[in-house]
């Protein structure tokens, strides 16, 4: 059987499929193809010749021309638009059911579909009814939300006494950045960050702590209160006082590490680990951080916790001893700040340098 080329039979067929090929990578490229293939075809041989050839008739083909006109040339007016109805039938659940599950939301706010599946089925059951699957109860309650006929789960409600009213607010869920296994290969690459409560004596303050994976060199300061502002001035803090770049970090979901302190983040583009939800094995390195300062610090000094400021200057001493002189098993019983020195600056006037500075 002999092969037919359509780029042999008109002029003009090459430069348009090049034209195809450079503007898309639309989804729909190769119907766009063939209808430019029929439009040339068309041209050059009529109505008569295009409609044995590929079954198209001449509306058709005008149709096509007329798209392409309104687009201003623009092939991808070419390609064919969605078949779906504008008007999608709505599929009718039964009353029994959305009054069981509206009643039971109302009752038990924010249960999910698992949760009334069984309670469901007992009452189909009991009286005799029809049950309906799990993922449709999902879709009911989605129904429900959407018509305002059961309480949100992600609002809150706020009461202004200088007016008297009531604010709902809806919470807009954000998309968090997980670790996801992510392991650091230099010095800076990755900090983990968290806080302490300590109540002694009627006293209360809090402790944000940081630490770095690969080198173990770490950091703490003492605060009144515990708020993004504070956990930003600490970052501050962390910043001067690290041998090398942060990268990134990684915390659990508290509210001190949102607003102010995101926004400081944000600002100097360091990338933001968070933990999943009730899972304090993802910040392993600095649970066991903040083991080791109560245990060896701050418990031995509870007692001057009045004095925040007095506090931090003795928690620095601790500090710069922890940095510079205590061993640390994990790392060839060698300090951080002497681990650090030794595998990751090569210039040793420089590394002694460094040495002399910390530990003035």
């Amino acid at each position: 059987m002999q092969q037919i080329y359509i780029s042999s039979y008109f002029r003009g067929y090459n430069r348009f499929m090049k034209y195809v090929y450079n503007v898309a990578d639309h989804p729909q490229k190769v119907v766009i193809k063939e209808r430019l293939e029929i439009i040339e075809f068309f041209n050059q041989y009529g109505a008569e010749a295009t409609k044995k050839a590929f079954k198209k008739s001449r509306s058709t083909i005008y149709l096509w021309k007329q798209k392409l006109k309104q687009k201003k040339g623009r092939l991808s007016a070419l390609a064919p638009g969605s078949k779906a109805p504008k008007a999608k039938r709505q599929k009718e659940r039964p009353a029994h059911i959305i009054k069981f599950i509206e009643d039971y939301r109302t009752k038990h706010p924010g249960v999910g579909k698992e949760t009334i599946k069984p309670e469901l089925d007992e009452h189909c059951l009991r009286n005799g009814l029809n049950s309906v699957s799990e993922s449709t109860v999902g879709r009911v309650i989605s129904e429900l939300k959407e018509k305002g006929r059961i309480p949100r789960t992600n609002v809150k409600v706020s009461f202004y006494a200088r007016t008297g009213k009531v604010i709902i607010h809806e919470i807009k869920k954000r998309l968090k950045l997980r670790r996801k296994g992510y392991q650091p290969k230099e010095p800076g690459d990755l900090w983990q960050m968290d806080s302490i409560t300590i109540f002694y004596n009627r006293i209360k303050r809090y402790f944000i702590t940081a630490i770095e994976l690969k080198t173990n060199f770490a950091f703490a300061y003492g605060y009144k209160s515990l708020n993004s502002k504070n956990a930003a001035d600490f970052f501050k803090k962390l910043k001067n006082v690290s041998p090398f770049k942060i990268e990134r970090i990684q915390t659990d979901n508290g509210s001190e590490f949102e607003k102010v302190f995101k926004s400081l983040i944000n600002k100097l583009k360091i990338i933001h680990f968070h933990n999943y939800p009730r899972h304090p094995q993802s910040n392993s390195n600095i649970e066991r951080f903040n083991r080791t300062i109560q245990e060896q610090h701050i418990d031995w000094h509870k007692e001057e916790l009045a004095d925040i400021d007095q506090f931090n200057k003795n928690l620095m001493e601790y500090l710069i001893w922890y940095n510079t002189r205590k061993s640390h098993r994990g790392l060839n019983k060698v300090p951080p700040l002497r681990y650090y020195l030794d595998n990751y600056v090569f210039d040793l006037k420089k590394s002694n340098m460094l040495w002399t500075l910390t530990t003035d």
